[in-house]
């Protein structure tokens, strides 16, 4: 180092030779995301880039499973300070701060990004996302539930949650259109788990249109072979099964052949059973389907014990 450069270093204050030696910011998403190093820039590779683009991938996953198209900002939504500390501090600090001109953006600090607690990183991200990209104000609960939602696991899981909890009568708030929507929608694709088949078996029953009005003035749930011998003695049987038939097809569909043949030959019982077909048809299709029913359990039993 020369003498004029020498004197011209002792002449900065601590705070300017540090930020002289500063890693530049990461810019990430169209500039959604940045990451500024309160750090050498020997420390670039070390933190400030694996955690920009750590919430980087957020919010490209988060873009892409809301079919969200992405679009440059010219100002970050999410600036994320990494720090320089070098302990076990697991803080995730978040601020949300208004620009001079009336915008606002999220500031994350991880004082020690080494050590900082991942979930509540990712769980801040999505919530500063949402804020940035959609406008919207989330809270943890929902933040976590659509960060899981990106995981086709975790989404299975929490939609089995919430449909027992509809069932339990604990979640009032779900109704009965998103809860049929749930029970539409395909868990692993093309493959059904034994909780699957269990659970499409539990809705093999058929329920009065007012539950106070019990078929044949006494049974408030009858299954598909009580339909059969009952079906004559109350004609709602026969329309209580031709509005299920539709949606017994659908609860099978997308998870795989067996479970999906088993509900389109339910399907066909309940068509049957509507159109007045005789007791051994109806029978003998309804056995059919069992087996089949039986057939898929059996399979699905046999790949969870292979794994």
């Amino acid at each position: 180092m020369g003498f004029f450069s020498a004197m011209l270093v002792l002449a900065l204050t601590r705070a300017e030779i540090i930020d002289r030696f500063r890693a530049p910011p990461l810019t990430k998403v169209g500039g959604l995301v940045q990451a500024v190093g309160e750090c050498p820039s020997d420390m670039r590779e070390e933190f400030l880039a694996p955690v920009a683009e750590f919430a980087a991938n957020v919010c490209r996953d988060l873009y892409s499973s809301t079919m969200t198209r992405e679009t440059p900002f010219k100002e970050p939504g999410i600036v994320i300070v990494v720090g320089d500390v070098r302990t076990n501090m697991t803080d995730v600090v978040v601020k949300r701060i208004s620009r001079q001109n009336g915008s606002k953006y999220t500031r994350i600090y991880l004082p020690a990004p080494g050590y900082a607690d991942i979930e509540k990183m990712r769980t801040e991200t999505a919530k500063a996302f949402f804020l940035a990209v959609k406008g919207e104000e989330i809270d943890d609960f929902e933040a976590s539930r659509r960060v899981r939602s990106l995981d086709p696991k975790l989404r299975d899981e929490d939609r089995i949650a919430d449909m027992e909890a509809f069932e339990s009568g604990e979640r009032i708030d779900i109704g009965d259109e998103a809860y049929l929507k749930m029970n539409r929608s395909v868990a692993t694709p093309g493959e059904a788990s034994e909780r699957d088949i269990l659970r499409f078996a539990s809705h093999l029953r058929l329920y009065p249109a007012v539950y106070s009005e019990p078929f044949c003035g006494r049974y408030d749930s009858i299954s598909f072979k009580e339909a059969v011998s009952l079906a004559g003695k109350d004609p709602r049987i026969r329309s209580r099964a031709f509005a299920k038939a539709t949606d017994t097809a659908v609860l099978g569909g997308g998870r795989g052949e067996k479970l999906a043949s088993a509900a389109e030959a339910y399907s066909r019982f309940l068509f049957a059973l509507a159109a007045g077909k005789e007791e051994k048809e109806l029978l003998a299709a309804l056995g059919e389907a069992d087996d089949k029913l039986a057939d898929a359990l059996e399979e699905a039993r046999a790949k969870q014990k292979g794994k």
